[in-house]
């Protein structure tokens, strides 16, 4: 079973690139559900078709479905707060605390994640394509398994008592956002796809998704370039000169696109009319993935997150992050952990055991991520 996560700064059309990667798949004849856990809800109207929280089939290996995150958390969530509330007031916990213990930020997002967990292991498809909300939620999104696992720690502290069946819940609500973790850094199970326009300010967003996905385990294979506009050819008119001034300017952002290392991406045109229905979106997949299987990662996002090389001083290590010219970065050690923060987004990387006893000496940045030197103990 594959997983692919679409997502894009809101407008760029990565609704629409979803559908038709989910109705190109299925026209290859692979068991295909497509499901938003964007609040937008305009997967439906990709499709032209009515869609609700129960996958619904679209065509032949097709099935679509629309993720309702409040009605999960009126049902599940809500249950399980009530145990958890009664469990710590049990325990001698002020009434006030327990409120506000049981209070889970995100939650909405987090049982949107583990519904399309759930879909994606049912085994009844081959691939599940998820259309994310935009990058900032689904960052957040992606970033609420290794949080909430903080958020329980916090509770275990406060040494949780109570019915033994409301500890067990919340001992299996550990092990699942475990288990959520382990298939979103699974590179073999997990791929995210970032849709962008040709746009400085978009393209800006996207490095920073892109470092902030990289810091978190989680493999972005494959960059796509949406609504490209049409070169005009020999056109001639103010329309002519308009699209031609347009192109060109779109052009000179994916130079500096390839140029920055993120070279490779798919590139989809500007439509005329609004893709809409199947034959539509069969059309944009032919464009976007040819004879190709869409399912095959870009090889350029291979690249390990982290690589060492001994020098004569020490070793060098080469944190594979796109870092854009203005971001902002900074390091620190702690114990036997790397803390990256980048434009905010902080993340611990685990030291390969080799560089444990060694000290931080300096630290560059290219387009390709960042060189730390260290040193032997005792050397520097």
């Amino acid at each position: 079973m594959r997983l692919l996560l679409f997502t894009g700064k809101g407008g760029v059309g990565k609704t629409t690139l979803a559908a038709a990667t989910a109705a190109g798949l299925a026209a290859r004849s692979h068991k295909t559900l497509v499901v938003s856990t964007d609040p937008a809800h305009s997967l439906g109207d990709a499709f032209a078709q009515r869609l609700t929280g129960e996958p619904a089939e679209v065509d032949h290996c097709l099935h679509a479905a629309q993720v309702d995150s409040r009605g999960l958390v009126d049902g599940v969530w809500q249950e399980l707060r009530g145990k958890l509330r009664s469990a710590l007031a049990g325990a001698g916990i002020d009434a006030l605390d327990a409120e506000e213990l049981t209070v889970l930020p995100g939650v909405d997002e987090l049982l949107a994640l583990t519904e399309v967990q759930r879909l994606a292991e049912s085994g009844r498809w081959d691939t599940v394509v998820v259309d994310c909300g935009p990058t900032a939620e689904t960052l957040r999104l992606l970033a609420l398994p290794e949080a909430v696992s903080g958020y329980l720690n916090r509770m275990w502290q406060v040494k949780l008592a109570g019915p033994r069946g409301t500890v067990e819940a919340v001992r299996r609500l550990a092990a699942h956002l475990e288990s959520l973790r382990a298939l979103l850094t699974d590179p073999a199970a997990t791929g995210v796809r970032l849709v962008l326009t040709p746009e400085r300010v978009v393209v800006a967003e996207a490095r920073r998704t892109l470092s902030s996905l990289a810091l978190r385990g989680i493999r972005v294979d494959g960059v796509i370039v949406n609504r490209l506009m049409p070169a005009p050819g020999v056109w001639r008119g103010a329309a002519a000169s308009w699209l031609r001034t347009r192109r060109r300017q779109q052009d000179e952002v994916l130079a500096e696109l390839a140029g920055s290392g993120l070279s490779g991406f798919a590139q989809v045109e500007h439509r005329a009319t609004e893709p809409v229905g199947l034959p539509a979106l069969l059309e944009i997949s032919r464009e976007l993935y040819g004879d190709a299987d869409p399912l095959s990662p870009d090889e350029s996002t291979r690249t390990p997150l982290l690589q060492v090389s001994e020098v004569d001083e020490g070793f060098e290590l080469r944190v594979a992050l796109p870092l854009g010219p203005a971001a902002v970065v900074d390091l620190a050690r702690v114990d036997d952990d790397l803390a990256i923060t980048i434009d905010g987004f902080r993340r611990l990387v685990a030291l390969p055991e080799v560089l444990r006893p060694c000290h931080i000496t300096g630290a560059a940045s290219d387009a390709r991520g960042l060189v730390v030197s260290l040193t032997h103990a005792g050397r520097h």
